[in-house]
Parts: structure tokens; sequence; C-alpha cells
């Protein structure tokens, strides 16, 4: 029988999630090493290389461990770029043991597996996501970075189904990218752009991991 692939994992902790329709809630974040797009902007730049060569079976060792402690019941895939690694025999694990799943990804690579909650976050400067990540996704997230324009917003607003909100958050809690999320968001709102919403890092701004 096949051995499950071997992970390699960032980090693991409990934090509440900071970002997105989901904010808030109580979490347990594992942090996927390696990235396929490396952005400027990156904030967690330092899971792009390395990380700890993990089973499974002993992530989920770690993760049933930190509950027993705080208790919650989703569970964040995230990155990096989580998708870069083979996820379905952790994933499959992780629903067993009654958690919860939210993956996040930057959408341009295949999605093969459901999860209980998608959050995808188009990156500059193409802006794109594949077809299964489009169809899955709860939400969009969108970093206003200072290159960002109208033009790429009404891309990805004609890219996914009009009921997934679109998320402005903010570069890293940055001051000019607040006001810059503002008037992005008042010209949705004069153009009739449906189901664009302000965010922010709820973490950051609780000083969280």
């Amino acid at each position: 029988m096949p051995q499950p692939p071997i992970l390699k994992i960032s980090e693991i902790f409990f934090s509440a999630e900071g970002e997105g329709l989901r904010q808030g809630e109580p979490t347990i974040f594992v942090r996927l090493a390696g990235c396929n797009l490396r952005c400027d902007f990156c904030d967690t730049k330092y899971a792009w290389e390395d990380g700890r060569a993990m089973k499974p079976e002993l992530i989920l060792s770690k993760l049933v461990g930190i509950r027993k402690k705080y208790p919650a019941d989703w569970v964040c895939l995230t990155g990096g770029e989580p998708l870069l690694q083979e996820l379905r025999a952790l994933v499959s694990l992780l629903k067993k043991a009654g958690f919860k799943i939210h993956l996040e990804t930057n959408g341009t690579l295949p999605l093969k597996l459901k999860v209980d909650w998608l959050t995808v976050s188009p990156k500059p400067p193409a802006y794109q996501a594949t077809e299964d990540c489009r169809h899955q996704a709860k939400e969009i997230k969108l970093i206003v970075t200072r290159s960002l324009k109208f033009k790429d917003l009404m891309k990805v607003r004609q890219d996914f189904p009009e009921e997934v909100p679109i998320l402005l958050q903010p570069e890293s809690n940055e001051g000019w990218s607040y006001k810059k999320a503002w008037r992005l968001f008042q010209q949705t709102v004069k153009t009739d752009l449906k189901n664009i919403r302000l965010s922010c890092q709820l973490h950051k701004i609780y000083g969280l991991k």
C-alpha cells in the first residue's frame, strides 16, 4: 500500500482567523512551506523555503493536542501555497477526526480535493485562477497593493460568480492601503460592481500570530 506523502510544514499554531468572512473564529493553522509566486508584498516570506518534514499522522497528532487546550473546529491550510503539496491524505485524516477544513490558495494550481471553505486570493499581474478554484471559492481575498487597478478588480469580479464576495484587504495593514481600498470601494459602488467588501487583518490589529 502506498505511503501518505511527507509534507513540508512551516508552522502549526492556534489563533483566531484574522481575514475574510470567517474572521474572529477559533482556528488552528497549518502553514505549508513553498510558494510558486513569491509576491514582493507577501507577509509570510519565511514560508517560501525549508519547512519541517512531517507525515500527515504526525500533523494530526499535533492538531489533536492543540484542540485539547483550545477547542477549535476549524483547521486552516495556508502557506506559502498549500496546493504545491499533495494534501488529500491529510485532509482525509482531518475530516475523520472531526475538523472542518479551510484552504487558502492563490488559485493558480489545480484543486483536487473538496474542502469546507475555500479562500482564493488571486495575485498580480495576471490575477488568474483555475476553473475548479473559481467554482469552489467561498470568498475572494484581493490584496490592495500599490499596483492594483480598478480594471484588475473588474477582471476578478468577472471571473468569479457574483454571489462570491470580493474582500478588499489592505496590504499588511498599511495606512496608504486602507485609503486606496476605500477609494476602490467607492468606485465599485458608483459603477454598481456587485458584492465588493472592505476587509482588514484582524490578527494584526490584535497583535496575534
